[in-house]
């Protein structure tokens, strides 16, 4: 086990690979992150959270077009879709219907999915060098305040947790979340 959190792109990207949680800097917290693709990563990364897959979970992207396998982009009126590239890059999370296709170990009881283009530029290189949109939800245990730093990264979860070091963006709460439909906020940021 080493004990110097993980820092590289490339060591991150191969942690995914391997269908391993990671932790990354975003906007506002930490995250924990993983392959949306892998049920296998997705329930290691809600067992480590004790988080029910009925909440169902973010994807944060470097692009709309990495999004575009797990939404349903045609459910969207041009109005609609104009509201949510004005907020994008940037820290608003929209919950746009699912692909009928897309797991439901992402969706939990929703029809929709929660979804974001994210502004921090290590989120941004990380999504555009692994190809995909990443899982995203805080970095921290049930009923334990969000990480801000890889110092409490590694306190929370270890030294030899996968951590893509580096700072977090200047906002102080987590993203807001918005329904892309009626555009009602569901969380305040």
């Amino acid at each position: 086990m080493n004990s110097e959190p993980t820092s590289t792109l490339a060591s991150i990207i191969d942690a995914l690979h391997n269908q391993q949680v990671i932790a990354y800097p975003t906007e506002a917290v930490f995250g924990l992150g993983c392959d949306p693709d892998s049920e296998q990563a997705v329930n290691t990364l809600l067992s480590l959270k004790q988080r029910s897959w009925e909440k169902g979970l973010i994807l944060i992207a470097a692009d709309y077009q990495q999004l575009i396998p797990y939404i349903n982009d045609s459910a969207l009126s041009e109005p609609q879709r104009a509201a949510i590239f004005a907020s994008w890059p940037g820290p608003v999370t929209w919950a746009i219907p699912a692909r009928p296709e897309t797991p439901r170990f992402l969706t939990g009881r929703f029809n929709s999915l929660a979804v974001r283009v994210s502004a921090h530029p290590l989120v941004q290189q990380l999504c555009r060098q692994y190809g995909k949109p990443l899982v995203s939800t805080s970095a921290n245990f049930s009923e334990r305040e969000p990480c801000r730093n890889t110092n409490e990264v590694t306190q929370q979860f270890g030294t030899a947790f996968p951590v893509l070091v580096g700072k977090v963006g200047g906002y102080l709460n987590p993203s807001e979340i918005r329904d892309a439909l009626s555009g009602e906020q569901i969380r305040q940021g």
